[in-house]
């Protein structure tokens, strides 16, 4: 069963910027690691201070992999360092989703 990470960001709306930058790392870095990204959305319209990403794994046990992976890739240490000191997520929230078929 195919498990998909629902990643809900809430971002300081005038550091949008940093956080596409992030985003963008995460598209190399994740699957380097293990996952697959689905994709990263950004605010449009509306809401401007809520983003989204959605990463998939065969399993919950492929995702714990994946985390003690991505806790020793130099990128990915670097892409969340760079998040903590630029600020630019206020809030994360994750929701661990499988898909009805």
């Amino acid at each position: 069963m195919t498990i998909t990470v629902f990643i809900r960001y809430q971002l300081d709306p005038y550091k949008r910027d940093g956080f596409e930058a992030y985003a963008r790392n995460w598209l190399s870095i994740i699957p380097k690691c293990g996952g697959e990204v689905v994709g990263y959305w950004m605010p449009h319209e509306g809401t401007d201070n809520i983003a989204y990403g959605l990463i998939s794994f065969p399993s919950l046990a492929a995702y714990e992999a994946y985390r003690a992976r991505l806790k020793v890739d130099g990128e990915g240490a670097a892409n969340f360092a760079t998040a903590q000191k630029e600020r630019f997520i206020v809030c994360e929230e994750r929701a661990f989703l499988r898909q009805v078929i």
